[in-house]
């Protein structure tokens, strides 16, 4: 009897799914409680200037009708709104949308073999779901990322709320990096030596599809920066030069009480909001920088423009809370995870498709994976109890892990003492052992892997059962 592998299996699901999305679509988006039409985003080829002087060729974009700029375009939603959008493929290879940071029902998350069929060229899918958190997230496609994501595929997400405070203006910077040649277009997204090690950095580094692009904002005003780590490898550490500023949230959480920006550390799928009080002559600029890793480099520019709104930023307001159920740490089940290397350097189906090696696992399986049954979840969770997952790097570099569906508590690190962040994505430092806490509130299988997508597609990654 021949074996099912998961791309047989998929095929066959991509099928079924098809012509059960058929006749299904409208029922989905009245159960959502959508009663507009969805929004249309499609994913497609584009061209586009990214290092400021070449126009690259067969850029991967979403775009929206009648949009005409090529980067992919900030979505905002409504906190506890349905929402309703229907991804349209006219690229040649499949494709989804994975909402990175949303809590929301498991068939709605993006994940080939796991919650969805497929996405082929010509073909559409329907997503139906309701935010239950405000904030800054982001979206991208869950099959053959390091090549889709590393052309383009990449956009910013808002959850707005009615109670959100008002600033004088707000601002979003997409961060991401361009394996470009000299003449602009693009070159191998990855190096295998790289790839074994912290992975393989862009050669054009920018914000907003732009090489240090320059936004106004009002002078003496505070405004409300969103930014997102979009890029497949590169990990940031940001600090404001000409301008003070206020931590917000992080990761689409807000702070319970806002803090001075120092310098933040924001790993790929990581968040950061920002109140900045602008300078107060106009025509002043502030200067976000990245120190990381030797040359500092800046990464966009805010412009003072106006006459001066002298605000304070004592008058930063916090955001409102998001929803989030306290694990009880006292009768919660340990998970372990160990984040380690592999010799083993074969060819390992990811989610869809291989890189040709494996170099990374999570507790010594590479994914998929030998084991007596590769499509076997990492753990199983059950619904409404209390988990405390064990990380442990044992690796000389540093990995964002990210996890789907459900957000978790920090709780203690070998590295120190730790603020109890809430989050989705956590950078798990070399050689460190950290704790997150979470209830498993969300039933369904979640993927549970590091953002560095060149590690993801090597092996880091797995899933999570909650029943």
């Amino acid at each position: 009897m021949p074996s099912l592998s998961r791309r047989t299996l998929l095929k066959g699901s991509a099928l079924i799914g098809a012509y059960g999305l058929g006749l299904a679509a409208a029922n989905r988006f009245a159960e959502a409680g959508v009663a507009a039409a969805p929004l249309e985003i499609e994913a497609k080829t584009t061209t586009a200037i990214l290092d400021g002087r070449n126009t690259t060729k067969n850029v991967f974009t979403y775009s929206l009708p009648g949009e005409s700029s090529p980067m992919p375009p900030v979505l905002r939603l409504k906190r506890n709104a349905p929402f309703a959008a229907r991804l349209i493929n006219r690229l040649d290879d499949a494709t989804t949308i994975h909402w990175h940071g949303l809590r929301i029902p498991n068939a709605m998350d993006g994940v080939p073999f796991l919650t969805q069929p497929y996405v082929y060229k010509g073909d559409h899918f329907d997503y139906a779901f309701t935010p239950p958190d405000a904030g800054t997230f982001w979206y991208h496609p869950h099959c053959s990322t390091l090549e889709q994501m590393g052309h383009g595929m990449t956009g910013l997400l808002i959850v707005e709320d009615p109670k959100d405070p008002v600033f004088d203006a707000e601002l979003t910077l997409n961060l991401r990096d361009w394996r470009l040649g000299s003449d602009g277009q693009f070159i191998e997204l990855f190096k295998p030596r790289d790839t074994a090690r912290a992975g393989t950095f862009g050669t054009v580094r920018g914000a907003n599809w732009q090489v240090e692009p320059r936004m106004q904002a009002p002078t003496g005003g505070l405004v409300r920066l969103r930014l997102a780590a979009t890029d497949v490898t590169r990990i940031y550490n940001l600090k404001l030069d000409g301008a003070e500023a206020m931590v917000l949230a992080l990761d689409g959480q807000p702070l319970a009480k806002p803090k001075p920006l120092d310098m933040a550390v924001v790993a790929p799928g990581q968040r950061l909001d920002l109140a900045i009080r602008m300078p107060d002559s106009e025509g002043q600029e502030a200067s976000l920088v990245d120190l990381r890793p030797s040359t500092p480099k800046v990464v966009a520019r805010f412009q003072a423009a106006g006459a001066s709104l002298k605000r304070t930023l004592s008058d930063t307001p916090a955001l409102q809370p998001n929803p989030f159920e306290e694990p009880d740490l006292g009768s919660a089940e340990h998970i372990p995870l160990v984040l380690s290397s592999t010799a083993e350097n074969a060819a390992r189906d990811s989610i869809c498709g291989t890189l040709g090696y494996s170099f990374w696992a999570i507790n010594k399986v590479v994914w998929p994976g030998d084991t007596p049954d590769p499509m076997a979840p990492l753990a199983e969770l059950k619904q409404g109890r209390s988990y405390v997952f064990d990380l442990v790097n044992t690796t000389p570099h540093a990995h964002p892990i990210h996890l789907h569906g459900m957000n978790f508590k920090v709780v203690a690190s070998s590295k120190g003492p730790v603020d109890p962040l809430i989050s989705d994505t956590y950078l798990v430092l070399p050689d460190e052992k950290v704790q997150l806490a979470l209830v498993a509130h969300n039933p369904g299988d979640w993927v549970l892997h590091c953002h560095i997508i060149e590690h993801q597609k090597t092996g880091m990654t797995s899933y999570i059962r909650v029943v």
